[in-house]
């Protein structure tokens, strides 16, 4: 969605409210399939004493895949973001606002990269997830594998022992 922001620019105590959905133009991870009806964002753009500023708040749900055991489950995300805006920088190098060009805000974009940003490295489907077997690969949450435990090679002289 984008947002004409030139009335917000020029006229302090202006402000604009808006609330939408939408699909992103391409995939937020690898480990994540969207639900529908998408990223339902809203939120504020408002120009308080010469300072525009955006507020919001992106909620959507998903399927993500569990780190450990490989395992889809869903998920429900809420992503807050506040950014300041600016027409222009005189010093390219800093981050703290958004150059909007052209007055015209691409906030389903910048929401996009919101959400990427505040996503974790990996997903796990309960704190206590067991995850896989490196050997045979079966999920330990449903029970416990049929392999037999390795046995460190310095031990195997006195398990020798035992069996005598």
């Amino acid at each position: 969605m984008n947002i004409q922001l030139e009335q917000i620019f020029n006229l302090e105590g202006s402000k604009k409210e808006f609330d939408f959905c939408f699909e992103p133009e391409y995939s937020l991870s690898d480990d994540i399939s969207l639900d529908a009806p998408g990223i339902a964002v809203s939120g504020k753009i408002e120009n308080n004493t010469g300072i525009v500023s955006l507020s919001g708040k992106a909620e959507f749900s998903a399927t993500v895949v569990c780190s450990r055991c490989a395992e889809g489950f869903k998920k429900d995300f809420q992503v807050e973001f506040h950014h300041l805006l600016v027409n222009n920088l005189e010093n390219d190098d800093n981050d703290d606002y958004i150059v909007v060009e052209d007055s015209v805000l691409r906030l389903s974009s910048l929401v996009c990269e919101d959400i990427i940003f505040s996503l974790p490295l990996r997903f796990l489907c309960d704190e206590e997830c067991k995850g896989l077997c490196s050997r045979c690969g079966k999920n330990l949450n449903s029970g416990p594998c049929d392999c037999k435990k390795e046995v460190d090679p310095r031990m195997a002289a006195l398990l020798q022992l035992l069996d005598d």
